[in-house]
């Protein structure tokens, strides 16, 4: 096959990123386009969500040229059709997130639809080749659950690791170098992958740290089916060979912390996919790593991985033992390096532990919620805070703090405990920032440490000290408090003016409360709510 086809769709979807781009950045920065920063994300500006819409049209242009000027190459590959809509579908569903929140389940219920289409078509995994001796198994009715499966176990995969600058389009522009070579071994879709590796190394040059621009879940969705799509047709008529088991080895290490993610939040009763700030490089972060020094560090491992990717492609699976043992290898080598090892060899141990708060967390869960539907019933800001306050103290926080632009509101029990205590600020992004600190008392009364302890839980369960559930506890009422302060946002945007009221402590022993302006003073009207949530 000639390479110079290839290396033009590489160009044009390179250039037609790098036209498409800028486009976007003007228009996002005039109109204020997209949805807002969320909690779990790191990032603290303002950053347009709109990358996969360049990707998209990169992709339709790398398919119009080849219609254009390659159909003998079209017409014979099959299923073409097929995934062409069903990548644009799944970029719409991820598209419609970035602009308005769907929510995990509406998503997941869109991701199996379009998967099932795609097995209609005639795109499924109707048989599995065994790597060792070339036994073929048919599945059956099970071909449509693997089908399913793969599609939207990868297309969530490559959302899953879009946590930092560059990651996701960097390991996607790895995959996607895979099948470039297993399309050209084949002949099947060549062109349209080199379309999409010359489109997501443009689109790095936007999205490496510090990004100007993210995927977005209509890119992570776009670039993920894309190479559970192109994997499958080129796995040779859905016999799953080399061509579908050597993604699994550049995507290792993004398997093995999704899993783990998902194992820790069943056991401490958090909902599957919910998200947080506990994946790979949100530790490497919490370290102190750069942003930059984090993505070339998981890069350097994932290369790896693309060699092993490349070997087995090259051995039509033959090799399959060995580069299994070689992954594995490799795997713990770059967690050791990474300092991620003790963490996951201690599942045991993380075990006990995720157990013992499941109650508290269910708890600490229902408060949020109710936390958040006050968001919607609240005629003040302060009435909002107290309500904050309520939840914290149920939860056995002893002092809550919220700085917003237009000043602090505090409040805090009339502790003196020179015990263990927990001390958490929270970024909440356009929501202010909000410090919890709880004692780290085993009991009303009793104190670890030296002094004295005058701490008294009167209406919450004591905390421990244990920093990981404290942690736990403070992050989900964090997120409690940013759903509803958004709620409050969009109810009251034309009745922020009211006069703000003191929260007062008395004798149901609430403790404390101040409200500071700019300057520190107390006592004076302070800009409207709505203006400090900007």
């Amino acid at each position: 096959m000639d390479l110079y086809p290839i290396i033009g769709c590489a160009l044009l979807g390179a250039g037609t990123v790098a036209l498409v781009i800028p486009l976007i950045l003007r228009l996002a920065k005039r109109y204020g386009l997209g949805r807002g920063r969320d909690f779990h994300h790191t990032h603290k500006e303002r950053v347009p969500r709109f990358g996969g819409l360049a990707l998209a049209v990169a992709f339709l242009a790398v398919e119009f040229f080849v219609a254009l000027l390659l159909p003998a190459h079209r017409s014979n590959v099959p299923g073409r059709l097929t995934v062409i809509l069903g990548s644009l579908a799944m970029f719409a569903v991820g598209f419609w997130d970035d602009l308005q929140a769907l929510g995990a389940k509406r998503k997941l219920l869109a991701q199996v639809g379009i998967a099932l289409c795609v097995d209609y078509a005639g795109l499924g995994i109707d048989s599995l080749k065994l790597p060792l001796g070339g036994q073929v198994v048919e599945l059956g009715g099970w071909g449509m659950v693997f089908t399913v499966v793969w599609l939207v176990g990868i297309t969530n995969l490559m959302n899953l690791i879009d946590g930092v600058d560059g990651l996701a389009g960097g390991i996607g522009l790895m995959l996607m170098a895979l099948l470039v070579y297993v399309g050209y071994q084949n002949g099947t879709f060549v062109f349209l992958t080199a379309g999409v590796t010359g489109s997501l190394l443009a689109f790095l040059w936007f999205n490496f740290p510090p990004a100007r621009i993210y995927l977005g879940d209509g890119g992570a969705y776009l670039v993920g089916f894309q190479i559970a799509v192109f994997s499958l047709v080129g796995s040779h008529k859905g016999t799953v060979v080399a061509a579908l088991i050597a993604p699994l080895f550049v995507l290792a290490l993004p398997i093995v912390d999704t899993s783990l993610a998902i194992l820790r939040r069943g056991f401490r009763g958090l909902p599957l996919f919910r998200p947080d700030r506990r994946h790979i490089h949100h530790r490497l972060l919490a370290t102190g790593m750069s942003r930059r020094k984090v993505v070339l560090s998981l890069y350097a491992v994932t290369l790896i991985f693309l060699v092993i990717g490349f070997a087995a492609c090259w051995s039509r699976g033959q090799l399959m033992p060995v580069l299994l043992g070689v992954g594995v290898l490799v795997l713990l080598v770059g967690a050791g390096r990474l300092s991620l090892a003790r963490e996951w060899l201690a599942v045991g141990r993380n075990f006990g532990n995720s157990l013992a708060v499941r109650q508290e967390v269910q708890y600490a869960l229902s408060l949020s919620n109710w936390l958040q539907h006050e968001g919607d019933r609240c005629a003040s800001l302060d009435e909002l805070f107290a309500d904050l306050v309520f939840a914290g103290r149920r939860l056995g926080f002893s002092s809550i703090e919220l700085h917003l632009a237009d000043g602090k509101r505090a409040w805090s029990l009339p502790a003196r405990c020179r015990g263990v205590c927990f001390d958490q600020e929270v970024n909440c992004g356009d929501f202010g920032v909000l410090r919890m600190r709880a004692a780290g008392c085993l009991k009303p009364g009793a104190c670890v440490g030296q002094g004295p302890c005058q701490v008294q839980h009167r209406s919450g369960p004591p905390i421990e000290p244990d920093v990981r559930r404290s942690e736990i506890l403070a992050e989900l009422l964090a997120e409690g408090w940013v759903k509803a302060a958004a709620r409050w946002r969009t109810q009251r945007r034309l009745d922020c003016a009211a006069p703000a009221a003191q929260v007062v402590g008395g004798e149901q022993g609430l403790g404390r409360a101040e409200r500071t302006s700019g300057n520190g003073r107390l006592g004076e009207a302070a800009p409207p709510f709505s203006e400090a949530l900007r």
